[in-house]
């Protein structure tokens, strides 16, 4: 789904990017709810970026990426933790390219995610190329998105990906002989 979002930029450049686990759901300018083997995933733009909130029998898991006022945990390039029963894995990248590059990027991937049953992007005004993508996905009982934030001023493209599992659990007890 690809929608044009209602308002300025918030964060305006890459560096302003911070990461949280375990907020609260923030105001979205635009959602999509999805089902997803059994657990409510919803991928949530904010005026400052994105949230996904995954609910399941094992709790609920809150990820955001966004410009957060202060904040002290900036954009990490990877998170490995236990959340309650969850495994949860983020590793986000920033890629800088030329302006013809990046124009191409922006292209590719908005025609990728607006056109997924389990994407959805949204544009900012003033730039066709200013926005965040999210596409989410499930495969063999674990969750997985990945997420595109467009700063087309600078030619960078944020881009994430997570994870998020239930925790596997160790072997109970050795074999005996």
């Amino acid at each position: 789904m690809l929608t044009t979002l209602n308002t300025a930029y918030s964060d305006t450049r890459a560096a302003d990017l911070a990461w949280a686990l375990g907020r609260e759901a923030l105001p979205a300018l635009a959602t999509l709810d999805l089902e997803l083997q059994g657990a409510k995933l919803q991928l949530r733009l904010l005026g400052a970026s994105h949230q996904v909130l995954l609910q399941e029998e094992r709790g609920l898991c809150s990820e955001t990426v966004a410009c957060i006022p202060g904040s002290s945990t900036p954009l990490p390039l990877g998170v490995a933790k236990r959340v309650d029963d969850w495994e949860y894995e983020f590793a986000a990248r920033v890629e800088v390219l030329p302006p013809g590059a990046f124009a191409g990027r922006a292209q590719e991937l908005l025609a990728l995610v607006s056109d997924h049953p389990q994407g959805l992007a949204g544009v900012f005004p003033g730039s066709p190329h200013a926005f965040t993508a999210m596409l989410a996905r499930c495969h063999e009982g674990q969750f997985h998105w990945r997420t595109w934030h467009a700063y087309p001023q600078d030619g960078q493209l944020v881009a994430t990906r997570t994870r998020v599992g239930a925790r596997v659990a160790a072997h109970a007890g050795a074999v005996r002989a």
